[in-house]
């Protein structure tokens, strides 16, 4: 089977958790690379970092340029049309590395779903489609770009979920991440959001949250 190309942070002790974290538009698994060391996490933390790469496809908001996607984005609307059978595919890929983290003997209830930006949109429908209990799901910068069609798998009806947002965002709004927020609510899931004064990225009182986020559910 083949899978996509990942980035893996191993532990100093024996993986027990995993983390799969996407990337976003026009990125790669090493745009976080960086983030792993800034969560501080204590040395018995026995949690695998897998951070893939997205394939490079043509971005037809981009002018057709071809560049890491995990999508197609067709208009810079408000409501982001995207081409779901890419997205969908992604998920696929996604869903792939989370069985091969169960054959290496991580419990599905351990392995939590992390996506930026577009990879967030891929985060939320593999998350909550996938067949067994996972660990939660992390929501950056990034907007539910299936809520209108997703089918839920209920088995992962109460899985711990945080929406993350820069109030500042000129590349996706944070209206766009509050409706996502609100679409996981009206779907009947438990979630927090979190806005931070800052543009689209990542903020060190952000990777603390985090970091404590994971450490409450993982360790």
């Amino acid at each position: 089977m083949s899978y996509l190309p990942t980035i893996e942070i191993e532990p100093i002790v024996k993986a027990d958790a995993s983390v799969i974290w996407l990337h976003g538009l026009g990125a790669s698994g090493h745009d976080f690379e960086p983030i792993v060391p800034e969560l501080n996490l204590p040395e018995s933390a026995a949690i695998r970092f897998i951070l893939p790469h997205a394939p490079s496809i043509p971005v037809t908001v981009n002018g057709g340029y071809i560049m890491p996607a995990w999508y197609d984005i067709l208009e810079m609307d408000i409501d982001r049309k995207v081409d779901e059978a890419q997205l969908l595919q992604s998920v696929a890929e996604v869903h792939k590395l989370i069985q091969r983290e169960q054959e290496r003997g991580i419990a599905s209830e351990r392995i939590i779903i992390v996506g930026f930006s577009q990879g967030g949109a891929v985060g939320y429908h593999a998350a909550l489609t996938y067949p067994e209990k996972l660990g939660g799901l992390l929501a950056l910068s990034t907007y539910f770009a299936t809520a209108q069609t997703i089918a839920p798998n209920p088995v992962n009806k109460n899985i711990p979920i945080k929406v993350y947002h820069g109030s500042l965002d000129p590349v996706v709004s944070e209206s766009l991440g509050r409706k996502g927020y609100e679409d996981i609510l009206a779907l009947g899931y438990q979630a927090e959001y979190l806005t931070y004064p800052m543009e689209h990225q990542v903020c060190l009182e952000e990777i603390e949250d985090i970091s404590s986020w994971l450490q409450k559910r993982l360790l």
